[in-house]
């Protein structure tokens, strides 16, 4: 277990109350459902007989009140309510996409999950004014294939709210492609096949998706593509794609090694586009007088990376090339190297024992195949050894094997240890510039995290298509309010843990104060919890109020107005 200070919880003064409360207005942090919330009672005054008072329909509120409040920051609600006019349905589907991406914010989970459990466990359809045994699994689905038809104006509407919120800027796109799983066949998606898998699974089917986020981290838009697409067969469908949503500005891309292919770059300079990315590691190659050469390196980020321009530079565009070096890296795979070495040396013993002890002759087909798959399973040291397979007569298997270490692999190995190159057409940066917009990408990879570990992207069980996209859409949702939160806390001092102040705020419960009169009539009040402490500090850092009374909807008996 690990113990982070997320924030220090002390009082602000009234100059940091006032910033707070700036800050949540500007992220529209006041804006309630019109009818929502009661104004606290002042004089009401009502004779209540003490044996008969009850607290009934506990609810957890403060995570799924934070949740609406980030939806109607980011202005969803009237998104939806515009592309999804009222129809004949019972509930409209613009509530329907709040409730999925609500859930899957503050407890990821199936739709079967939410529909049984989760929603009679939450006060979100009480503030959203719809009866929860009306929420079922089919409409849960329906409401899926309702809002998947939104995307491309979802992403335009995103855009648009990053920029007037958090002042985001898209000089900088930073992309990376992951990969998640299916549970099941998944035979009626085409999509679902098998490839390289992100998540060490295999033997399942999966599906991958290009993310394409700003220099903070602010996802501005993503595409599936079937499980078996190469990372670089996405880059000209997704660069084509921000172009034509977006216009072709003046911007950088920068992405990582596993993205290059032949006549990508060529592709990009021919439209004008300028670039930061990672080159695969065989261009060290290229560059070894230069890593030999221990002058002209400059020290970034305290000293642990060191960084230089490389003499070469390609002859057709001119682009340049910097090669970086990092402690930490290096010690990584000089580690890895190690134990993947230990690994053949370990194997090619036992095989070598297997050898003298056999009693009859042994294919040597089936013994380099062996040999093969071993080193397949153990790339990242198999270059540095020679292995042969020879026949002997004198064994009874008829067959040796010897191997020694490659000096020169070794040699090489250790002088490229934490060493990569980046690639650019930007000749007007300094080499940390470059360097430092290409770490960036971090911006990408946590993003993945935070879907995988926080949202649950993975596994997916849906089978179908159009079920399977509306999935990631939700995620994807759920990923901007996220982000959106961790924006709000950190600039309010608390630091960029969403989930903690989720799971503290998700302590904060309403319920019904039930009192008889004694008249013989009865009051309900749908109030919430007065917080805690610490739960108070935090609302007051973030600027906002927690309400002290629910509306009760008509039709509920409540006794008369006092």
């Amino acid at each position: 277990m690990r113990q982070e200070t997320v924030a220090e919880l002390g009082a602000l003064n009234r100059a940091g109350q006032e910033r707070a409360r700036a800050l949540a207005r500007k992220l529209g942090g006041d804006r309630e459902q019109p009818g929502l919330f009661d104004p606290p009672i002042e004089h009401e005054v009502a004779e209540v007989r003490l044996n008969g008072v009850r607290l009934e329909r506990m609810r957890r509120f403060g995570d799924v009140w934070l949740g609406m409040k980030l939806w109607r920051m980011a202005k969803l609600d009237e998104f939806f309510e515009g592309c999804l006019p009222k129809g004949k349905e019972d509930i409209p589907w613009a509530v329907m996409a709040e409730i999925l991406t609500i859930a899957r914010l503050c407890e990821p989970s199936s739709e079967l999950h939410i529909a049984e459990d989760w929603l009679r466990k939450t006060a979100l359809c009480d503030m959203l004014g719809v009866e929860e045994e009306r929420i079922n699994e089919d409409r849960l689905y329906r409401g899926l294939d309702e809002v998947l038809s939104l995307k491309e104006a979802l992403e335009s509407h995103l855009r648009t709210q990053w920029e007037g919120l958090f002042d985001v800027t898209y000089d900088l796109l930073l992309y990376d492609v992951t990969s998640v799983y299916f549970e099941g066949q998944a035979n009626g998606n085409p999509e679902a096949q098998r490839g390289h898998s992100r998540d060490h699974r295999p033997d399942c089917k999966q599906v991958c998706i290009g993310l394409v986020v700003t220099r903070g981290g602010h996802p501005l838009g993503y595409e599936p593509f079937a499980g078996n697409v190469h990372d670089s067969k996405t880059v000209r469908t997704v660069v084509e794609t921000m172009e034509a949503r977006y216009g072709k500005a003046d911007r950088i891309w920068v992405w990582d090694r596993g993205m290059q292919s032949e006549g990508l770059l060529p592709w990009m300079q021919q439209g004008g586009r300028r670039y930061v990315v990672a080159m695969p590691r065989s261009e060290l190659k290229k560059h070894e007088a230069a890593l030999k050469d221990s002058q002209g390196w400059k020290t970034v980020q305290n000293r642990e990376v060191e960084v230089r321009w490389s003499l070469t530079s390609d002859p057709e565009s001119g682009d340049l090339y910097l090669l970086c070096r990092s402690e930490d890296r290096r010690a990584k795979e000089e580690a890895m190297h190690a134990r993947f070495a230990r690994r053949i040396e370990t194997a090619l013993e036992s095989l070598e024992r297997r050898l003298q002890k056999a009693q009859k002759p042994i294919e040597i087909k089936g013994v380099q195949r062996q040999i093969g798959r071993l080193l397949q399973r153990n790339q990242r040291a198999a270059k540095l050894f020679e292995i042969h397979c020879d026949a002997a007569p004198d064994q009874p298997s008829g067959l040796r094997i010897t191997w020694t270490r490659s000096e020169q692999e070794q040699a090489w190995a250790g002088l490229t240890e934490g060493c990569y190159v980046l690639r650019t057409n930007i000749r007007d940066w300094t080499e940390q510039d470059v360097w430092q917009v290409y770490i960036q990408l971090t911006q990408v990879e946590g993003a993945f995290r935070i879907h995988k570990d926080q949202l649950d992207i993975r596994p997916v069980f849906h089978q179908k298509k159009e079920r399977v996209r509306a999935h990631i859409l939700v995620c994807f949702l759920a990923y901007v309010l996220w982000k959106m939160l961790e924006e709000w806390q950190s600039r309010a001092g608390l630091g960029n843990s969403p989930r903690t102040l989720l799971e503290e705020f998700g302590h904060i419960s309403s319920g019904d104060v039930v009192l008889p009169t004694l008249t013989g009539e009865q009051l309900r009040l749908r109030c919430i919890v007065r917080p805690e402490k610490a739960q108070a500090i935090l609302l007051q850092r973030l600027g906002v109020d927690l309400p002290r009374r629910m509306r009760i909807p008509a039709g509920v008996p409540i006794g008369p107005k006092m």
